[in-house]
């Protein structure tokens, strides 16, 4: 019994190491690419860049006056993807607004949202050092840009 625990124990520490080196190898790789692809995408018409590296287009404006703070819960529709398209979440697909508040997510998240008026639609291009850096979790591999779009509906 104490050697099949042993041989656990070792397999698990064999696992959480190769998975953390694969992890860095990917987050390199991600970071590589979503920098070429933020340069060029920070050429195109209509993105901003601020001073953290957060890119962001206005797609919609709206007609509030008033921007959330980082402190503030917000209510939104949002769709996530990675620079390759693919779909890592989305409250749109499920058809449900979300409420949060900004200081309990993503930095880029809590930077972009508070540009916002209620009744924008922003898109934000969020560096992998405002995301999750290089973690990762769930459908996003470490080191990875995300994109999201995000419709603000009300600062509560």
């Amino acid at each position: 019994m104490k050697i099949a625990l042993i041989v656990i124990i070792i397999a698990c520490v064999a696992y959480y190491f190769y998975n953390s080196a694969n992890n860095q190898k990917n987050s390199v790789v991600n970071q590589e690419q979503g920098s070429v692809f933020l340069a060029e995408n920070a050429q195109k018409e209509g993105v901003k860049t601020t001073a953290s590296g957060l890119q962001y287009q206005v797609l919609q404006a709206g007609s509030g006056d008033r921007h959330p703070t980082a402190t503030s819960t917000v209510r939104v529709h949002y769709h996530g993807t990675l620079i390759n398209g693919t779909v890592f979440d989305s409250s749109v697909e499920r058809g449900e607004t979300i409420s949060f508040p900004l200081n309990r997510v993503i930095p880029g998240w809590t930077e972009g949202v508070q540009l916002m008026k209620v009744g924008d639609k922003f898109r934000f291009f969020i560096p992998s050092g405002l995301g999750y850096g290089n973690r990762s979790t769930g459908k996003i591999p470490a080191g990875s840009v995300l994109i999201f779009d995000v419709e603000l509906f009300e600062i509560q």
